[in-house]
């Protein structure tokens, strides 16, 4: 498999695919990018499946919920979360909360899913949130910082399952030329070291474009050290 190269445009640079959206990745190739590392088909199509069976059994015990942003907006993706934390966002801001909606504890993050987590980081230290974002037909997500955790220092993980994304990675402050990247079903983007506090998104999901879930769209799994 030959190296990605990425196409810098006036604005903003697109790295193109490194196959077709439906091939099986088995061979791993990491492609650096305004510092995050993508670890393009890190899990091939076994892993993936038993990845995203591990996500169902999560989301039956703490069902997917569509919160609203601090400005009233709801977000257009839904999500819920493992760990000792979650995520969560409402007119009162951004931050972790100890439950998922309902009340109930959030379930324990799966064991395949900090698998990746130890490969991709080497550390000791492991991750206290599973943050989990299904994105839908239409769905994105406009540029951000990960800033809610209380120390920089560790990295943030990434994990792609289904549909392919469009990955946009700014600067780290608002502003100024981007790039690019589709982020396929089983690439893994580790945000780490002077790149943890970069702006990134998802500007789109091109739809149908993988058969990894049953009914179609994207799941982004992200894993961070909260304390």
């Amino acid at each position: 498999m030959a190296p990605a190269t990425c196409r810098r445009g006036a604005k903003q640079g697109i790295c193109e695919d490194f196959a077709d959206p439906g091939e099986e990745y088995h061979a791993m190739a990491v492609l650096k990018v305004r510092g995050f590392d993508v670890y393009k088909g890190l899990l091939d199509g076994a892993a993936q499946a038993q990845m995203v069976a591990a996500v169902r059994e999560v989301v039956r015990v703490a069902p997917l919920f569509q919160p609203d942003t601090p400005y009233g907006k709801p977000m257009s993706v839904r999500l819920t979360a493992a760990g000792q934390y979650g995520w969560y966002s409402d007119r009162k801001g951004y931050r972790y909360v100890a439950a998922h909606p309902s009340g109930r504890p959030w379930p324990a993050i799966p064991p395949e899913v900090l698998a990746v987590w130890d490969r991709v980081t080497g550390l000791a230290r492991r991750p206290e949130c599973c943050l989990i974002n299904y994105y839908g037909e239409g769905a994105k997500m406009g540029l951000h910082q990960d800033r809610d955790e209380a120390d920089f220092q560790w990295p943030v993980v990434s994990i792609s399952l289904g549909d392919d994304a469009l990955f946009r990675i700014g600067n780290t402050t608002r502003g100024g030329k981007t790039e690019s990247v589709w982020l396929q079903s089983g690439d893994v983007v580790v945000m780490g070291g002077a790149a943890r506090l970069t702006y990134h998104g998802v500007d789109r999901v091109r739809a149908g474009s993988s058969r990894v879930l049953e009914k179609g769209g994207r799941i982004n799994l992200t894993l961070r050290v909260v304390g």
